[in-house]
This record gives structure tokens, C-alpha cells and sequence, in this order.
């Protein structure tokens, strides 16, 4: 795939090439145990702990590294969350191992208007609100629920490293490095008083939370990658409008599409819905010529169930069923995102053409 065609990033971003830079190292020359006393594992340490301080600083907290736990990834981080956390409300548009881990621990689903998620009528022990929706790249403020709820958690995987990320009155908050040009495997959970009831056992190592021996690469992958996006965001941002700018400008010849989302949307995430037709025909149709999209959540594209985002705001099926995600990154060009605009364009007319035969 070449990747100023691969408009997919919503769902992995491919490595920095610096980011593996850094990375390399801890898989070839030094191999330490992070938690182990001798000299090794004292390099090994101070490289966890160095990412700790660029995750914190990409985060807004860089005066509380101790607030960063590692984990395997925003999944993990979510289904911590409410594994400890009883009692937890979630808006409707969350991703699904936010969702899913909820409902497994009998949380409730907030109401919603539109693209509103109302406040609830009775206070709870944790509510969840993510910062922008993987799917349509709405955005919304967690922070906005601190009246009803003890504690306040917010998925920011789609925000960080792309857009400012404000915790101010979040007490929780589960990321993934690879969404940001870091590698898979490996995020965060942020933990406002630095500490979060175990759900592992046998060693606590990270901040005596996880247990588990730290993946030192990946987290000194995850480290770097922080620090390039928070040096590189404006311009990564404005890189993106252009993309977005260019591929909505292409597509305006098109018949029977809306763009979804509503108005407060990251420029990151382009969600568009094409009447009466398949978004998986789509995808394959621009698979075949070189561009990857997505008609959904990576994490649910091969489910059949429609997307429990597009019925929560009641979307017909007739446009359900032709969305399409279109997410941008920073190796995308110009040529590219005017070239994807004017084939989607017209596979959807061909299509089309094709139903009236």
C-alpha cells in the first residue's frame, strides 16, 4: 500500500520511521528487565521512564508522569476501567471495548438527542465519555458530566497526538500509541491520582497496578512517537484540514451523499454516507484501485450488525448501510486526496448506473 493512498489511519497509522529508531535498540543491544536491580535493567528503567514523561507532556500533565500506567492498549485500558469501576454510565457512541467491557459490568447507556448526550437523572459512580468518536469524529468534553458522577473517564484515543487533549476534571483516560505513529501493542491509562485497583496479579510492576514485564520498546516507541506529535501537531492538523478540504471538494458532484458528524468534528475523521448503496462494495471497489478506507470501526468491519454509532442517532438504513469512514494522516498528499475524492466519486455514480440498468 502506498501510503499517501492508505486513508485509513482512524483504525493504525504506520510507524515513524524514528519512532522505530528509538525503538530498535531495546530489541537488539539493551534487552533489560525493567524492574530488574542491576545495571541493565537501571537503563531499561530510565528508558520507561523517559516515555513516561513524553506521554505525560503530550498529555497536558507533564508535571505528573506518575499519573501514566502502560498497558497493551486503549482496549485494555477500558476494560480495566470498568472491570473496577461499579456503578459506570457510558454515552451511546462509545467504541466497543468501551462499550462491550460496560455492559459486561452492567453499566447503563446514557440517553441521547442526536448527537447530544443527555445528563443522566440520578448520579453513578463513574461515567464514560469519549473525546472523539472513532467512527464519525464527533467530540464532546467528559468533563461536562462531573456533576453526576464520582469519577470521570474519557476514551481519548482518537484525540491524542492529533488535537489537544484536555484532562482538566477527568480522573481516567485510555490511549494507544499506534494511533499516533507509535507501535501496536502498547497505550496508556491515565490515572488522575496516579494509582488504580489492580486487575492483574503477580508483580504489580507499573506504579505496583499491572502486573506483567514492562514492554520496554514498545513503550519507549510509544514515547517517542509522543514527543514527535506533540512537536509536529499544527502542522499534522493543518495538513489534515487541507486532505479533508480537498477529498469533500472532489466529492461534491456526487449525488444522494451526507457527511455525518455534525459540526464539531476532528478534521482527522471523515464519515459519509452514500444513499442506497453498500459501504463494503465501496471499500473493496477502492481497495481494488489502490486507496484504503473503511466503512466502519476496524474493530467491528466484520460484523454484520449495523453500527450502534449510526442507530443512536437513528440514521435511515438506506444511508446506514452506505457509510464510509475516510480517516487522514500525515502521508497523504494533495494528488492522492484529489484523486480518492474524484474515483469514489465515480465508482458511487457507476454503481449507481448499474442498480437502474
Amino acid at each position: 500500500m502506498n501510503p499517501e493512498n492508505y486513508f485509513d489511519n482512524a483504525a493504525t497509522t504506520p510507524v515513524d520511521a524514528r519512532v522505530l529508531r528509538e525503538m530498535l535498540p531495546y530489541f537488539e543491544t539493551d534487552w533489560g528487565n525493567a524492574n530488574s536491580l542491576h545495571a541493565s535493567g537501571r537503563q531499561a528503567m530510565a528508558a520507561v521512564d523517559h516515555a513516561r514523561d513524553r506521554v505525560a507532556a503530550l498529555l497536558g500533565v507533564a508535571e505528573s508522569p506518575q499519573t501514566i500506567i502502560f498497558t497493551s492498549g486503549a482496549t485494555e485500558s477500558n476494560n480495566w476501567i470498568f472491570t473496577v469501576q461499579p456503578q459506570a454510565a457510558i454515552s451511546p457512541f462509545e467504541h466497543d471495548s468501551a462499550r462491550e467491557a460496560a455492559l459486561a459490568a452492567h453499566a447503563d447507556v446514557l440517553e441521547n438527542d442526536g448527537l447530544t448526550i443527555k445528563k443522566p437523572q440520578k448520579n453513578y459512580n463513574l461515567i464514560s465519555v469519549m473525546s472523539v468518536n472513532n467512527e464519525i469524529g464527533s467530540r464532546w468534553k467528559a468533563a461536562e458530566f462531573r456533576q453526576s458522577a464520582e469519577y470521570i473517564h474519557s476514551d481519548v484515543t482518537q484525540a491524542v497526538g492529533k488535537i489537544t487533549v484536555d484532562l482538566e476534571g477527568v480522573d481516567f483516560a485510555s490511549l494507544s500509541a499506534h494511533k499516533f505513529y507509535g507501535p501496536k501493542g502498547v497505550g496508556a491509562l491515565f490515572a488522575a491520582d496516579g494509582a488504580v485497583a489492580p486487575i492483574f496479579w503477580g508483580g504489580l510492576q507499573d506504579r505496583d497496578s499491572r502486573s506483567g514485564t514492562l514492554n520496554v520498546p514498545g513503550i519507549v516507541g510509544m514515547g517517542a512517537a509522543a514527543a514527535i506529535a506533540q512537536d509536529e501537531m499544527q502542522d499534522n492538523l493543518a495538513h489534515v484540514q487541507e486532505m479533508r478540504a480537498i477529498v469533500l471538494e472532489a466529492l461534491r458532484p456526487c449525488s444522494d451523499y451526507q457527511i455525518n458528524g455534525g459540526d464539531n468534528v476532528s478534521p482527522y475523521i471523515l464519515s459519509v454516507s452514500f444513499k442506497g448503496l453498500e459501504g463494503e462494495t465501496l471499500v473493496i471497489e477502492m481497495d481494488q484501485r489502490g486507496y484504503a478506507i473503511s466503512s466502519g470501526a476496524a474493530c467491528s468491519s466484520r460484523s454484520t450488525e449495523p453500527s450502534h454509532v449510526l442507530t443512536a442517532l437513528k440514521m435511515p438504513l438506506e444511508w446506514l448501510r452506505g457509510t464510509l469512514r475516510i480517516s487522514f494522516g500525515k502521508f497523504n498528499s494533495k494528488e492522492s486526496a484529489a484523486n480518492l475524492g474524484r474515483i469514489l466519486t465515480e465508482t458511487v455514480e457507476r454503481l449507481r448506473n448499474l442498480r437502474t440498468i
